[in-house]
């Protein structure tokens, strides 16, 4: 069995001694990009994946049985998800899964729900959402992700660029745009946040395709500068949200850029330098530098593949250990009730509302999941970076609490 090991910025692939999937553990998938077109984040997010499972295991496990998992790079390519989650539910009979993107979690959908597998993945797509399937075209019931969906973070976005237009004198109309790569992940919000966008008052200008491997994007900028655009919501991942950034800075790109929640982070504020200045993002748990009580459990974690302690971790790596604390206790729960399976860690899904995990107080948003409504939270931390003059910080600057619209459910 080969299992992926991760230490700081490096990844180690080592043979380990018994299998992924041991008789009297838990298996659990665990699908990442670690090499693929979103790498830059996967792999904090992996991370943190990965060391919250390992962490667990080293601490007891889940009633008194090890996580055993496997953490599979399948680089962002749909087909090789698909492979993957075959074997995951083949002969390795994994009663849940840790996954990553849009793309493939979308793809997924109708397969977990006959296999009875929760999905808790990294893809915040508001498709995933309606697990009846009443009010959008796919039900998803065995699809959980923590944080709010893309299309609520956008809309909590247009939110916060509505009271900025006022709060600066501004008269008529704002105009927005979308950018991003024409692919499910940054389409998903495309369609619920224009139209919630419009709702405000704000002009929706013709969408800007960029893509999501970094590049030389001075012909998007272009484009951007002369559509007259006021607010750019940027839909793509942090590599590529540099390589805009420091191209529209370039040809002198006079906007208020907004990007979702896997659009920055600290590093790569600091990669970004000045043409990341005055930008707006989402931020969906506590950062590392955050004085809250549950930050001790996050270094303690971290400390599996950084001894030392001294690694900054970023926003991400602190989500991917909320997404695997809330399997924990739903399995926990489940075990409680009679066994853990996939049926009865779906269902302990439902039990709380409110619900921080144990031990992580003030860094995961409060959040709760129903049989008829799979968004976890609502609630939208806008971020908003400062990084003149060599100085590189970010600070919340606004809340938006989504409604929870029926109509808006699986949008």
């Amino acid at each position: 069995m080969k299992k992926i090991l991760f230490t700081g910025a490096a990844l180690a692939v080592v043979t380990a001694a018994s299998g992924a999937f041991a008789a009297d553990g838990i298996p659990v998938g665990h699908l990442a990009d670690l090499t693929g077109a979103t790498s830059s984040v996967g792999k904090p997010y992996g991370q943190g994946i990965a060391d919250a499972m390992n962490y667990i295991n080293a601490h007891g496990g889940v009633a008194g049985k090890k996580i055993a998992f496997e953490t599979v790079d399948y680089a962002y390519e749909v087909p090789r998800a698909m492979s993957a989650y075959k074997k995951l539910t083949g002969s390795d009979k994994a009663v849940a899964i840790q996954g990553w993107g849009t793309g493939d979690t979308e793809a997924l959908v109708s397969s977990v729900a006959k296999d009875e597998i929760p999905y808790f993945s990294a893809s915040y797509s508001g498709h995933l959402t309606d697990p009846t399937g009443k009010t959008s075209v796919k039900a998803a019931p065995y699809n959980f992700f923590y944080g709010p969906s893309y299309s609520d973070s956008c809309r909590g976005l247009v939110q916060w660029a509505a009271d900025d237009w006022k709060k600066k004198g501004n008269a008529g109309k704002p105009k927005f745009v979308h950018m991003g790569d024409n692919h499910p992940y940054p389409n998903s919000p495309k369609q619920a946040c224009g139209a919630y966008a419009k709702e405000l008052g704000f002009d929706i200008l013709n969408e800007i395709q960029y893509s999501l491997k970094p590049g030389d994007f001075k012909a998007q900028c272009l484009s951007l500068k002369e559509s007259g655009a006021n607010y750019a919501y940027l839909a793509n991942t942090s590599g590529s949200t540099i390589s805009l950034l420091k191209s529209c800075e370039t040809v002198g790109v006079q906007v208020q850029f907004m990007a979702n929640i896997w659009g920055m982070d600290e590093p790569s504020l600091k990669t970004a330098g000045d043409a990341a200045d005055k930008l707006v993002w989402v931020v969906a748990a506590s950062t590392w530098n955050d004085d809250v009580p549950g930050m001790k459990l996050v270094k303690e974690i971290s400390k599996i593949s950084d001894a030392s302690g001294n690694d900054s971790r970023p926003v991400h790596y602190i989500r991917g250990i909320c997404s695997v604390y809330y399997m924990k206790e739903a399995m926990e729960m489940a075990a409680a009730s009679g066994g853990i399976s996939g049926p009865a860690i779906k269902k302990a899904m439902y039990t709380k509302k409110d619900w921080v995990p144990a031990g992580l107080e003030g860094v995961c948003l409060p959040s709760g999941w129903s049989a008829e409504d799979h968004r976890g939270t609502t609630q939208v931390k806008v971020y908003q970076a400062a990084t003149k003059g060599g100085t590189i910080g970010m600070k919340q600057v606004f809340t938006a609490d989504i409604p929870r619209r029926k109509e808006w459910l699986g949008w």
